[in-house]
């Protein structure tokens, strides 16, 4: 992948003709010192001026960003272009692959005029390039290394939103993990969440969260049969072991090279909602594990999220507010986070205002709330040299409207952009070669087959065995002789002090009073 050349200050330029000095400005505003990523070239005029590059600063890479704009006008073919030249450089990407047409990352590109006619107005010297890749599946379903996540690592919030319950049903749920975090159930599929709500709203199950608000039989029914209709859907797969470590994300190529890791999601295009929900589980668990960093040269990894206002859509405020401090967060651990969608009023302004970089393709304006959209968008650009609400709906198909963050950390001028093309395929690679990469990967092994291992289904199951060996060794006590309950006590006291955990306690050895801390999101904090 070869670096683009810097600006070209005040010569001609390709095309023919000095710039003008407004043009001039905005060239200038993207001659960084530093390594950066090449976009493609300065338009202006109805001119391609090929020797003014626009580029994005490496380090800037951190600050997030924003890839907007309609269907057809280009938003894949940019996500696989800065994936490139991120993995070149030595930055590990994520790309979630909703179409199926991201594969093609992984092997070089095809020659063609219009390739080459793309190369040379953009002054682009082009090479057909196939990059290191590592090829994903929700739960196994598709063609890729199984993703699942244990119930417990998920969380109450995140399960919600996929579960679409509503803020007393999610309070409820909220209040079974804290549960089951205490007694040590440990939740790793579905089965074993149902278990702990039915064993919670049975007459033996019923007093032990009597004393931290109690269940109702009415909202038990809601979550159990949202999680009837969830698995009847054959998504049941996707919560299970062996968990997949997010730590994948972060590997290299043996040539130092990043790693591509493309999560496929065809096979789950239907389940918008499960998997936007799935990709925010991604990135807490990111921010829970990895250290503090500060500003780095280049990030650790750069996170692409793609259909990102399937995410936003009905989602509660809480909810807003806990995606928008991971966001706000996650930079100072060097993640950079893009979202991908159609316009920016997709993503909630506070959001959106921690996306120092933006790359907005070409907006359609055929209706009245297609206009409002329109003049949205332009509200959130920088002050322009051009008309953006004339350019927005006139740009071709790889072409866009660029702003950056600065070496400086300040925004840089809006630049109307002819994209370069990727290096590599731009398209699907063929069916068979995808399962073969995906099994010769190193960790299939790993993460390959499911294990179904004694979790809470088994110990709730084992339960009455346990205590009617227990019975015999009882004696009976006369009234005065029984311990008085006391009046009151710690939460975790009243909890753990039931005659039902003691007695599951003993039989199978479980750790009493050990609450899994959880994060902003409820994900479970894990030592790998």
């Amino acid at each position: 992948m070869t670096s683009g050349t810097g600006s070209s200050g005040g010569g001609a330029p390709a095309g023919g003709g000095a710039l003008p000095q407004e043009a001039l400005e905005i060239v200038s505003g993207y001659a960084f010192s530093g390594p950066a990523l090449d976009l493609g070239a300065l338009m202006w005029d109805g001119r391609c001026l090929g020797d003014a590059q626009i580029r994005i600063p490496l380090s800037m890479l951190n600050r997030h960003g924003l890839v907007a704009g309609a269907t057809g006008t280009g938003k894949t073919k940019t996500l696989q272009l800065i994936a490139e030249q991120l993995s070149a450089q030595g930055v590990p990407v994520f790309l979630a692959d909703i179409k199926g047409d991201v594969s093609g990352i992984s092997a070089p590109g095809e020659a063609g005029e219009k390739v080459a006619g793309r190369a040379r107005e953009v002054g682009q010297a082009w090479e057909a390039t196939g990059f290191p890749s590592e090829f994903y599946a929700l739960g196994g379903i598709g063609t890729g290394i199984p993703v699942r996540s244990t119930i417990t690592s998920f969380g109450p919030v995140l399960l919600s939103k996929v579960l679409q319950l509503n803020q007393t049903q999610e309070q409820s749920l909220g209040l079974i993990f804290h549960y089951a975090d205490q007694k040590g159930l440990e939740l790793v599929d579905l089965k074993d969440l149902r278990a702990v709500v039915t064993f919670l709203t049975s007459d033996e199950g019923k007093p032990e969260l009597k004393g931290i608000g109690g269940l109702s039989t009415v909202t038990a029914g809601v979550i159990l049969r949202a999680l009837t209709a969830f698995e009847a859907q054959g998504m049941g797969e996707f919560f299970g072991e062996p968990e997949f470590d997010t730590a994948e994300f972060l590997r290299m190529a043996q040539d130092g090279r990043g790693t591509v890791s493309v999560l496929e999601l065809p096979a789950v295009q239907d389940k918008p909602q499960l998997f936007s929900t799935f990709l925010m589980w991604l990135l807490a668990d990111l921010y829970n594990d990895l250290p503090e960093v500060g500003d780095l040269d280049k990030p650790k990894l750069v996170f692409f999220f793609d259909e990102a206002h399937l995410l936003f859509n009905g989602a509660s405020k809480a909810f807003l507010e806990a995606i928008t401090q991971t966001v706000r967060l996650i930079r100072s651990k060097g993640v950079g986070v893009f979202f991908v969608t159609q316009t920016p009023k997709d993503v909630p302004g506070d959001v959106l205002a921690q996306l120092g970089n933006r790359v907005q393709h070409a907006l359609r304006a055929f209706t009245p709330d297609d206009q409002k959209a329109l003049k949205a968008t332009v509200r959130t650009f920088p002050n322009s040299a051009y008309d953006l609400e004339e350019t927005l709906t006139s740009m071709g198909t790889g072409e866009a409207a660029v702003t950056v963050m600065s070496e400086k950390g300040a925004p840089t001028p809006v630049a109307v952009t002819r994209l370069r093309a990727p290096e590599s395929l731009m398209g699907p690679v063929p069916a068979q070669a995808l399962a073969a990469a995906v099994k010769a990967s190193p960790l299939y092994g790993t993460y390959a087959e499911a294990v179904d291992r004694e979790s809470a289904y088994e110990r709730l199951a084992a339960r009455p065995e346990a205590e009617q060996a227990e019975e015999p060794a009882r004696k009976p006590q006369k009234p005065e002789q029984r311990a008085q309950p006391k009046e009151s006590g710690s939460m975790v006291e009243q909890v753990v002090g039931s005659g039902m955990f003691k007695s599951l306690a003993r039989s199978l050895g479980t750790q009493i009073g050990r609450e899994i801390s959880r994060s902003v999101f409820g994900t479970a904090r894990r030592r790998r």
